[in-house]
């Protein structure tokens, strides 16, 4: 069985720092990618940022410059460094990831998602 564990969320004031960190356990044969989205209430959740096996990143507009996603192919996580938060960061950050669980198939999987909060 294959799961992605989120940790490091918390509140934060503006301006502060979090790192974030997922972790995969389970049967892979590989990792194809990794990412972060995150969900605000009442909004859809988003993209923030996404990391391939081969070294690869894409974040939102919104995070550049701030944000910084890592991956560790030998531990299995990824982790993402938030920097000069701000209140409109405030959301559940989920970890996501798309796996090859056979060498036929690939599956996307998603972890429970931790709360960050930003206070002005």
């Amino acid at each position: 069985q294959v799961q992605l564990v989120e940790s490091g969320g918390g509140l934060v004031q503006s301006g502060g720092s979090l790192r974030l960190s997922c972790a995969l356990s389970g049967s892979i044969f590989s990792i194809d990618a990794m990412g972060w989205y995150r969900q605000a209430p009442g909004k859809q959740r988003e993209l923030v940022a996404a990391i391939t096996s081969g070294g690869s990143t894409n974040y939102a507009d919104s995070v550049k410059g701030r944000f910084t996603i890592s991956r560790d192919n030998a531990k299995n996580t990824v982790n993402l460094q938030m920097n000069s938060l701000k209140p409109e960061d405030t959301a559940v950050y989920y970890c996501n990831a798309i796996i090859w669980t056979r060498s036929w198939r690939k599956d996307d999987y998603w972890g429970q998602g931790t709360q960050v909060t930003v206070s002005s």
